[in-house]
């Protein structure tokens, strides 16, 4: 009897080996991840990493969940493992997740456990970048605007107001991430403090406020910072990895990091790829044999490298920053940053050659790359009617009735929070015309209307116009945008929108406004439905919506919409904001992802501020503008 089940147990023990045989040849990477011993997590002693008292030579790329549809997140992962990368790295965009304050969203694209989850399955590691602040080239560097209702305002630093808040956050986020870390069966094996704070450095309290905050909820895997060459010596703290970012390397640099911290591992956690655009700019570009030639160099001297950005994705809707230096450049829709996988996550030449330099530091062969997702062209929409915005204005609620201008954050809108995005229409009565002045107060563009008529544009740049002289009262509207905050620099506590302070007919300042919030969200489109439209698109001034009609046969694939002839804008497709256009380029087409299309009618709606184009077709090919080579 006792044989037997020793012979039955024998029999079971077999049959289990051989499936886990099967699962190791099958799922090498999935089998890593399950089965691995987990004792001592990530660690950074005598030059180099250590995971479980094994070398690790940490081979990363940055890919940011908010940028991708999470339909995609698994494809592009499984092209960087195919590239020969074992991390992932990813920021954590605070005001996605905290739209309004104490209302979080981690659902559907914004799922960051789902993010996390897939690539452990996928077989790469993560290092996390909580923030925070990100910068990322994202509104406000991923801080929500709401922050800035307050007028005292000190953004990253130990200001009550920024650090109650960051504490409110962490108190949602951590727990979420805490399963994911490595020392708990996840893929999670850094996490970074703040962001690049060595530039910002106004508080030297804050980046121990942000550790401790880390800490204290339970991440106990290795914490590291990173900082560019001006910033290391400020953003570095005691007992946690400093990192490098650059685009061309300087030997004083490894030099540099030894200097500050002795023996421990040099990693480069930005090696930027390419870079990203600017309205009125060119489509940049950066050698394909230059990025190689750094990367070898990288890898030669026994560093460890994360590139920014393996696969930058899209600034949707209205979430992409801005500079603001010596002047003002808001960022494209595009962010493609000329990276080794495309906008929508095709190969490019550098993708090939990265792959041959990563597998040779490979024992197995590395896996073929995925097939490319198509692309389709669907011709021609079908542009079926059309409406003025001042048509549709009763559909934002009464306006907010002020003697002076309000900022858009400082509305009494959206429960409290103000308004994040969009334009925000000013009106009041004048009487005759003359010389309008804003002293600097648009932020960031405003087309000026006497009663419907447009008369001009005003910016940063172009403060004065002159209204024509008609003798009598009309009404003065003001249309603002919001172009996009800074996430980069000294100016991010100056970045309220809207009208900011007075501005000015005949150098007397204007008086009882009425105020609109037009943040163009998802209740407001669908109520568009509900008003009596123009048939056709006759109505081709604007600030004018669209509606059209894009036919996609069964199985939609990934298309661009072109839009040539057009002045400047946002489309939404099927209620999705694919982000903004404008006629100075460099992007001519907008992303739209097949998986955000579904097989028959598609709704396309367009806001064109100005004039509308005479066509708007579908094409397989995206087109950047004028390219300029990165130096």
């Amino acid at each position: 009897m006792r044989r037997e089940k020793r012979r039955r147990l024998s029999g079971l023990f077999l049959l289990l080996l051989a499936a886990l045989i099967i699962l190791r040849l099958h799922s090498p990477d999935s089998f890593s991840f399950t089965m691995w011993t987990r004792h001592r997590g990530l660690q950074a002693e005598n030059g180099q990493f250590l995971l479980e008292g094994e070398p690790l030579r940490i081979l990363g790329g940055s890919m940011h969940y908010f940028r991708v549809p999470a339909a995609y997140w698994r494809d592009r992962m499984l092209k960087m493992k195919a590239c020969g990368l074992n991390t992932l790295t990813t920021y954590v965009p605070w005001n996605l997740h905290e739209p309004q304050r104490g209302k979080f969203d981690f659902s559907g694209d914004l799922d960051l456990g789902d993010f996390l989850a897939t690539a452990a399955d996928v077989g790469l590691w993560v290092i996390l970048r909580p923030g925070p602040y990100i910068c990322a080239e994202w509104d406000l560097g991923g801080l929500p605007s709401w922050l800035l209702r307050d007028k005292d305002m000190e953004l990253r630093t130990t200001y009550k107001g920024f650090a109650q808040a960051t504490e409110a956050y962490f108190d949602d986020l951590i727990p979420r991430v805490l399963k994911h870390q490595y020392s708990r069966g996840g893929a999670i094996i850094a996490v970074q403090v703040e962001n690049e704070y060595g530039s910002y450095a106004k508080d030297a309290n804050y980046m121990e406020f942000i550790k401790t905050a880390l800490v204290r909820r339970g991440i106990v895997e290795l914490l590291l910072t990173s900082d560019n060459k001006d910033g290391i010596s400020s953003g570095s703290m005691e007992g946690v990895l400093a990192t490098i970012n650059f685009q061309k390397i300087e030997p004083i640099l490894f030099s540099y990091l030894e200097s500050i911290q002795g023996n421990k591992p040099v990693m480069v956690m930005e090696y930027w790829t390419g870079w990203f655009d600017h309205w009125g700019g060119d489509h940049h570009v950066f050698d394909v044999d230059q990025m190689i030639s750094t990367v070898a160099d990288v890898l030669t001297k026994g560093a460890s490298i994360n590139l920014y950005m393996f696969h930058g994705g899209t600034n949707f809707g209205f979430m992409a920053g801005a500079l603001h230096f010596h002047e003002y450049r808001s960022d494209v829709t595009s962010y493609d940053y000329d990276a080794p996988l495309t906008e929508a996550g095709d190969y490019t030449s550098k993708y090939y050659k990265l792959r041959e330099i990563f597998s040779k530091h490979h024992v197995e062969p590395l896996l073929p790359p995925p097939v490319q997702l198509s692309k389709a062209s669907y011709g021609g929409v079908q542009l079926k009617r059309s409406i003025s915005l001042w048509d549709a204005l009763h559909l934002t609620g009464e306006p907010y009735k002020s003697e002076v201008p309000v900022n858009m954050e400082n509305l009494p809108v959206n429960d409290g929070n103000g308004q994040s995005y969009g334009y925000t229409l000013y009106e009041t009565v004048i009487y005759g015309g003359g010389k309008f002045q804003t002293k600097g107060h648009v932020r960031d563009r405003a087309q000026v209307f006497v009663s419907s008529q447009p008369v001009g544009f005003v910016d940063h740049k172009k403060q004065e116009l002159d209204i024509p002289e008609v003798p009598g009262y009309r009404k003065l509207r003001i249309l603002v945008e919001n172009c996009g905050r800074v996430n980069y620099g000294p100016r991010m506590n100056d970045q309220r929108k809207g009208l900011v302070g007075d501005v000015f007919l005949r150098d007397v300042p204007l008086k009882n406004f009425r105020i609109y919030s037009l943040d163009l969200n998802a209740t407001f489109l669908s109520s568009l439905n509900k008003l009596q439209w123009t048939d056709g698109n006759d109505e081709k001034t604007g600030p004018v919506f669209f509606q059209g009609a894009l036919q996609v046969p069964y199985g939609p694939q990934d298309t661009y919409l072109s839009m040539k002839g057009w002045r400047k804008g946002v489309v939404f497709v099927n209620g999705r904001n694919l982000g903004r256009y404008w006629e100075i380029g460099p992007q001519e087409t907008l992303y739209l992802p097949g998986t955000w299309l579904w097989p028959g009618v598609n709704e396309i709606t367009i806001f064109e501020e100005q004039e509308a184009g005479s066509s708007l077709y579908s094409v397989e090919a995206p087109m950047l503008g004028r390219t300029q080579y990165v130096d």
